[in-house]
């Protein structure tokens, strides 16, 4: 790991390593893009066989039922079983986020209030480049499912022999996604958005994936709506000397296993420095004056996972503004976010946890502002509604109140 200084050009230029964007995936994305607005399946297709390496039919874009009927006698009984604690937890967790219509209604007959609903429809993207990420399946559809989502498709890329990973298509059928399609990349965005003649489009995509499907997503935001901009995952570990150098070099090697991975550690411990610095895998290392300089940094870095593995980390938490997810004490690894805990894994990452949050309830819902006003409460408020309308010179909105008490 490298050693450098919190204010220096090497640490901007961590921070802002996903803030610009490359012009030459730009244009490719928004090419493909084009294409399959304009030639649909066809494009699909094609770009299935120049990436993925797999020559389909427009039938074989749909992951049939016999096939996720096969998908069962490939994995391990004991698969099933380990799934339900998980969905048990994930569930457990999300219940607390369920929001639901309200109403209130005064003295003089306002009614005010919010009608709750879910999306009609979200895609959602499985990655399976250098791993598939079953995992993200249950992190995604489980939360749109219990939001109330109604028809719930996913899209991830083939394998060398035109499969899906059974693990996938178990996690997928067991949580009743409506539609499955083994299409990748930018294309499968495009697809779930634009819609083609296989692939209805839908309201919304979540999830991760590579920085071609960052980009489509960003590209397409306004056809449809995303969840975020997520980038290549990234941790964050604040340590001090009570830390234990065992677990903090585990957990900086385990985000480095990911392509594109980012790990730093910030710590006021010069002897934990010297114990991680050869062994804690790529990444960087800050020294920080002490530990509230290690917080101002973080926020600073705002990362997708934070680890705080000092020996009081609730005395740190609440001052922590920016991060996707933080992980307190010894025992509370990143990996059990990403697989066990509940809380969805799929995080804002290269510093948009300033203004994203993790995937949740409210990513699959949307709701209606409701208003009605008595002929008493209207007369009560025309005096500063006609004030305000006749700065702005909108004449006829005036006279859309005037007319009722004429």
């Amino acid at each position: 790991m490298k050693l450098i200084k919190f204010s220096s050009k090497e640490f901007d230029k961590i921070y802002n390593r996903n803030l610009v964007r490359k012009k030459r995936i730009q244009d490719k994305v928004a090419e493909i893009i084009d294409d399959v607005r304009l030639n649909g399946d066809e494009a699909l297709l094609r770009y299935t066989r120049k990436f993925d390496k797999v020559k389909l039919s427009a039938k074989q874009l749909s992951v049939s039922e016999s096939e996720i009927s096969g998908a069962y006698q490939d994995i391990t009984p004991d698969f099933v079983s380990s799934l339900k604690v998980v969905i048990d937890n994930v569930t457990r967790f999300y219940k607390k986020q369920l929001k639901k219509s309200w109403r209130t209604r005064d003295e003089d007959g306002v009614i005010l209030g919010e009608n709750i609903q879910p999306l009609d429809s979200v895609g959602i993207y499985i990655p399976s480049g250098t791993a598939p990420l079953v995992s993200t399946v249950y992190m995604t559809a489980l939360p749109a499912k219990m939001a109330g989502v109604k028809r719930i498709v996913l899209a991830t890329p083939p394998d060398p022999r035109g499969r899906i990973n059974p693990h996938i298509l178990v996690v997928a059928n067991l949580l009743k996604v409506n539609e499955i399609y083994r299409i990748g990349g930018a294309q499968a965005i495009a697809a779930m958005a634009l819609g083609t003649k296989t692939v209805p489009k839908v309201d919304k995509i979540v999830g991760p994936g590579n920085c071609y499907v960052t980009e489509a997503k960003r590209q397409l935001f306004g056809y449809v709506d995303i969840d975020m901009l997520a980038g290549p995952t990234e941790l964050v570990v604040i340590a001090n000397r009570y830390s234990n150098p065992n677990f903090v070099i585990a957990d900086l090697k385990s985000q480095s296993e990911h392509l594109g991975g980012l790990s730093i550690l910030i710590t006021n411990s010069k002897s934990l420095i010297k114990q991680v610095k050869g062994q804690g895998g790529a990444g960087y290392i800050i020294l920080a004056k002490n530990l509230e300089q290690a917080v101002e940094i973080s926020n600073k870095i705002a990362p997708e996972h934070l680890e705080i593995l000092t020996n009081n980390p609730l005395n740190i938490v609440n001052k922590i503004k920016n991060a996707g997810a933080v992980f307190l004490g010894p025992y509370s690894p990143t990996a059990v976010g990403d697989y066990v805990a509940g809380p969805s894994h799929v995080l804002p990452t290269a510093g948009t946890a300033r203004f994203f949050s993790g995937l949740g309830i409210e990513d699959f819902i949307k709701s209606s502002h409701i208003i009605s006003y008595s002929k008493k409460a209207l007369e009560k408020v025309r005096q500063p509604l006609e004030k305000i309308a006749g700065i702005e010179g909108l004449k006829e909105h005036l006279e859309s109140v005037r007319v009722r008490f004429k």
